[in-house]
C-alpha cells in the first residue's frame, strides 16, 4: 500500500511546479508530502461492506505517514449540515491540484521575528453521485513540521447556506497513543486546567453515559517508536472552536473526533454562513521529539496576513502589576488608590519596564466611568512623565456592550492596552467577537490581552495588537490553592504553548517547598525555586510579561537583574531537551544575545546542554542557578559568570522544583 501511495505521489509531483489539475478515476488515492519528504498525507475513498458491489463512492478519508511509517490510519472527513445528508460520506474524488509555496512574513511577537516556512499543497475536488451532486474541496498543506487541511464548500445549487450542525473530522492514531488532554467541564470555560497524561482509550465513554469527555485543543500525542504529534486548529475566523472527543464508548477505542462549539443557547447550527465558506484549519504537528512541535510556526502560517497598516505603536514588553500580590503598597498594606498605583508606575520606571497593568476595580459595569478610587487619566499622565504606559482591566460583557464608546475614550485618555477578562466562549459569535475587538482596538491604538479566554489560534499574525492570551492554569492559582506547580510548568510548553502566546504571569518571589506552601490571597507563595521563576521568562511565550509580585519583593534582590534584562520578543527559538511533565530547556535569541531557561518537576536532575545554538566567538554567560540547598531553601540562588563558546557543554544542576536562567552576551 505504501508503495502505491508513493507511486501516486510521484505522478502528482510531475505537475507540482505549475500547480496543475489532475483528472482522476473516481476512487484514485492522492498524496502530497512535505518539502523534506518526511511527512505525507494521503486522501482516498473508503468503500464499506454495506455498499453495492462495484461501488466507487464511499467515505472520504485521509491517512498520514512520517519517515515512511503510518502514524494516522484512515480517518473520516465529514460535515453534518442542517437538514442534509452528511457531506463526505458518499463521494468520489474528481480531480486534484498540486503546488508548492512558502509562507514568508514577520511577527512583532512570536517564536521568531521572521518566518520562512515552505510547504507543498494539494486541493482535492470531491463530488457526490447521489441527490443533487453536492461538491466540496479539501485544501491541504504539508510543512516540514506538520500538516494542515480545511474544508471549502463552494456556492452550488444543492446548498443555499453553510449551516453546520457538527463536523466529524476524525484523528485515528495507529496505536493507543499516550495523550496529554485538557479536560474541560463545558463549552464556556476559561481553558484553565491541567493537561492530564493518559492513553487515548482512557478518554472513551466506557460507562455508556450520553455525554463524552470534552477536551480542548491542541492535544499532545506520543506514539512510542513512531512520532510525537499534536492535534489543533488555526484561523477560526467565521467559525467556532474545535474540541476533541473519543466517541468509542468502550475501553478499546483510541481515536478522536472533532466537536464544534455550539451556540450559547444551543439552538440552530454551530456555524451559519454564506457560501462559499472555508472551515478552520485542522492542524497536525509531527516530530521526532516534543520540542520540534514547540518550534513550529504552522499555527501563525495558516492565518491571514497583518491587517494593521501602521504597527509602529505596538510594542511587547514587561509590566508591573497590582493584582496578584493583593494591591500591596510601600507600607505593606493593600490600597486600590491612585497614589498606590503610582507606586507600581515608579517601580516599572525604575526597572525599565514599559508598562504598568491596572487590574480590576477602577470602574463598575459601565466601563466609560470611573468609580472614583483610581483616576485613570491622572495615572496615565503621571506614568507618561516616567516613560511608562498604562494597561487597564475590562470585563468582557461590558466590552461587548460598550466598546464603541469606550475604546475612543481610552485612546483619548492615553491608555496603551486593554486586558479583557472572563470571555468564556468560543462559539461562532464569540470567535467573531475576538476579531471585532482586535479590529476596533487597533483603530484606536489599543493593544489587547485576552483573559478567561479560549486558546489562541494565530490571530496575532492578522492583528498584531493582540499581544497575549491567558487560557492557562497560571500563577494566580497560588492565591486559592495548590494547582500551580513545577509539574504543570514543565507540561505547558509542550501542550498549551503549542497554540500561541501564554500569559501565565510569572515572577513570584515568595518561593517555598511543597511542605511549606499555604495558599493565601495577599503576598502569595509559589512552590518551586527562585531560579525556576526566572527561567519561566524564557521558557514561556509571553509577549506581554507580567512581573507579578509586589515591588518590595524584588527590592535588594540581585537575581531580579535577570527579570529586568530578559526581553519578551524573540528572533529564534531552540528547544534543547524536554519531556512533558518532567523537564524542559529552551533557548531564545534576541538580536545577538541568547537567553536560556530550564525547568524540572519535583525531581532534581542534572541536564547536559550543548551550546551549539550560539554563534561564533566567545560569550559571557550570566548564570542564575539553584543554590546547593535550594531544594530545602527555594529562595537561595547562585549567580555567577563564565566564558563559553558554541563547542562547550554546560551541566545544569536543577534542584527539586528547580530551574536555571542564563543570559549569553557576545564578548566582543
Amino acid at each position: 500500500m505504501l508503495q502505491f501511495w508513493s507511486s501516486a505521489f510521484c505522478l502528482i509531483s510531475l505537475f507540482s511546479v505549475s500547480g496543475s489539475m489532475l483528472v482522476l478515476a473516481q476512487s484514485s488515492p492522492v498524496e502530497v508530502s512535505s518539502p523534506n519528504h518526511q511527512i505525507a498525507v494521503h486522501f482516498s475513498v473508503q468503500t464499506g461492506s454495506g455498499q453495492q458491489a462495484g461501488a466507487t463512492d464511499g467515505q472520504l478519508v485521509y491517512a498520514v505517514t512520517f519517515h515512511g511509517k503510518q502514524v494516522f490510519e484512515d480517518s473520516a472527513l465529514r460535515l453534518e449540515l442542517e437538514n442534509q445528508a452528511p457531506l463526505g460520506a458518499n463521494v468520489h474524488i474528481t480531480s486534484a491540484a498540486t503546488g508548492s509555496d512558502a509562507d514568508d512574513y514577520s511577527l512583532l511577537a512570536g517564536k521568531t521575528s521572521k518566518v520562512h516556512d515552505p510547504y507543498n499543497s494539494l486541493t482535492i475536488h470531491v463530488r457526490e453521485s447521489v441527490g443533487s451532486g453536492r461538491t466540496f474541496e479539501i485544501e491541504a498543506r504539508v510543512y516540514n513540521s506538520g500538516l494542515a487541511f480545511r474544508y471549502h464548500v463552494p456556492e452550488q445549487s444543492g446548498l443555499s447556506r453553510y449551516r453546520l450542525t457538527q463536523e466529524d473530522t476524525e484523528f485515528r492514531p495507529v496505536m493507543d497513543a499516550n495523550a496529554w488532554a485538557l479536560r474541560l467541564p463545558n463549552y464556556e470555560s476559561a481553558y484553565e486546567s491541567e493537561y492530564v497524561p493518559q492513553v487515548l482509550s482512557a478518554l472513551s465513554n466506557q460507562g455508556g453515559v450520553s455525554s463524552y469527555i470534552l477536551n480542548g485543543a491542541p492535544m499532545l500525542l506520543h506514539m512510542p517508536g513512531l512520532a510525537w504529534a499534536a492535534v489543533g486548529e488555526a484561523d477560526l475566523e467565521g467559525n467556532a472552536a474545535m474540541y476533541l472527543e473519543n466517541p468509542t464508548g468502550n475501553w478499546t477505542g483510541h481515536y478522536l473526533v472533532s466537536k464544534i462549539s455550539p451556540t450559547l443557547d444551543g439552538k440552530g447550527p454551530a456555524v451559519d454562513a454564506t457560501l462559499p465558506h472555508n472551515s478552520a484549519w485542522r492542524v497536525i504537528l509531527i516530530g521526532d521529539t516534543p520540542g520540534e512541535l514547540v518550534e513550529s510556526n504552522i499555527i501563525t502560517d495558516l492565518n491571514p496576513p497583518n491587517r494593521i497598516e501602521d504597527t509602529s505603536w505596538i510594542h511587547p514588553g514587561k509590566a508591573s502589576w497590582n493584582w496578584w500580590n493583593g494591591d500591596l503598597g510601600p507600607d505593606g498594606q493593600s490600597a486600590y488608590t491612585t497614589k498606590n498605583m503610582e507606586y507600581y508606575v515608579d517601580f516599572a520606571a525604575e526597572s525599565g519596564f514599559p508598562y504598568m497593568m491596572l487590574d480590576a476595580g477602577w470602574s463598575d459595569r459601565d466601563i466609560t466611568k470611573m468609580r472614583g478610587n483610581v483616576d485613570v487619566p491622572e495615572l496615565v499622565q503621571y506614568a507618561a512623565k516616567k516613560h511608562v504606559k498604562i494597561w487597564i482591566w475590562l470585563y468582557s460583557k461590558a466590552v461587548a456592550e460598550q466598546m464603541q464608546q469606550a475604546f475612543p475614550l481610552y485612546e483619548k485618555w492615553g491608555v496603551a492596552g486593554v486586558k479583557i477578562d472572563f470571555v468564556l466562549r468560543n462559539d461562532q459569535e464569540g470567535i467573531q467577537w475576538y476579531y471585532d475587538v482586535a479590529k476596533l482596538a487597533a483603530e484606536h491604538h489599543l493593544m489587547v490581552d485576552f483573559h478567561g479566554a479560549t486558546q489562541p489560534w494565530g490571530i496575532q499574525r492578522t492583528y498584531p495588537n493582540v499581544l497575549d492570551y491567558e487560557a492557562v492554569l497560571g500563577l494566580e492559582n497560588n492565591k486559592a490553592g495548590r494547582r500551580d506547580g513545577p509539574v504543570n510548568r514543565t507540561t505547558f510548553p509542550f501542550t498549551r504553548m503549542l497554540s500561541g502566546p501564554m500569559d501565565y504571569t510569572p515572577g513570584g518571589f515568595e518561593n517555598v517547598t511543597r511542605e511549606d506552601f499555604v495558599a493565601r490571597d495577599k503576598n502569595p507563595m509559589v512552590m518551586g525555586t527562585r531560579a525556576q521563576q526566572l527561567a519561566l521568562y524564557v521558557v514561556f511565550d509571553e509577549p506581554l510579561a507580567m512581573v507579578s509580585d509586589a515591588p518590595s519583593a524584588y527590592a535588594n534582590q540581585p537575581d531580579f537583574r535577570f527579570i529586568k534584562d530578559v526581553p519578551t520578543t524573540w528572533d529564534a527559538i531552540r528547544v534543547l531537551n524536554g519531556e512533558p511533565g518532567e523537564f524542559v530547556t529552551i533557548a531564545r535569541r534576541h538580536g545577538d544575545e541568547w537567553y536560556l531557561g530550564s525547568l524540572t518537576n519535583w525531581t532534581s536532575r542534572d541536564l547536559r546542554v550543548p551550546l551549539q545554538f550560539l554563534g561564533k566567538g566567545t560569550y559571557k554567560a550570566e548564570l542564575y542557578e539553584d543554590a546547593a540547598d535550594a531544594g530545602q531553601n527555594p529562595k537561595h540562588i547562585s549567580i555567577r559568570q563564565q566564558s563559553v563558546r558554541s563547542s562547550d557543554t554546560l551541566v545544569l544542576h536543577l534542584a527539586s522544583g528547580g530551574g536555571c536562567a542564563i543570559r549569553f552576551v557576545p564578548a566582543n
